[in-house]
């Protein structure tokens, strides 16, 4: 967020977790999250935005839920650390080792690096894991609770009218890639 409010820009895989993160492990509806987020990228555009946050949120019934892992996400795109030592200074001391979850330090060596969890950095607000495991649990029951077949006839009814994948029609024929022309 830091890095989002300074320069008003985040490439998709910070975006789409982002929105998991708040979706699903904080339980948060999505349109307050799509409006705080519109007013702070500058690249906002409504037709591609609010269709991404409801995908990433997990309500337009046709894409599985992504629940990124934040500290495994971190620890894939941004392995030596530099992203997080540029937005948090306060964890520029700690070893790349612990940069990811510098809360599972033990206090000694939050001392040494300056870094105390709870007074220099904040603590995670929720256990990721668990909130993982809750929002799982969740969407099981919610399924559970509506018919599971209807929705999956449903979700096979939307992306056959709206997927941009669409095969032609039987009757429809596509010209051959050599025989495409444009009129530039």
């Amino acid at each position: 967020m830091r890095s989002l409010l300074a320069t008003g820009w985040l490439h998709f895989r910070g975006r789409a977790m982002l929105v998991a993160f708040a979706s699903y492990h904080l339980w948060l509806h999505w349109r307050p999250l799509a409006l705080h987020l519109a007013q702070c990228f500058v690249d906002y555009e409504p037709g591609i935005h609010y269709p991404q946050i409801q995908m990433q949120a997990g309500t337009t019934g046709i894409n599985p839920n992504r629940m990124y892992n934040p500290v495994k996400q971190s620890q894939q795109k941004d392995t030596d650390g530099a992203f997080i030592r540029q937005w948090l200074p306060e964890l520029r001391q700690v070893p790349t080792s612990w940069l990811h979850s510098p809360w599972l330090m033990p206090i000694t060596l939050q001392q040494r690096y300056g870094c105390v969890i709870g007074q220099h950095y904040p603590a995670p607000i929720v256990d990721l894991q668990h909130a993982q495991q809750q929002a799982r649990a969740k969407l099981s029951q919610w399924l559970q609770q509506h018919d599971r077949l209807n929705w999956q006839q449903q979700k096979q009814a939307v992306v056959e009218r709206h997927a941009s994948r669409k095969r032609p029609a039987p009757h429809q024929t596509l010209p051959a890639k050599d025989q495409l022309s444009f009129d530039w």
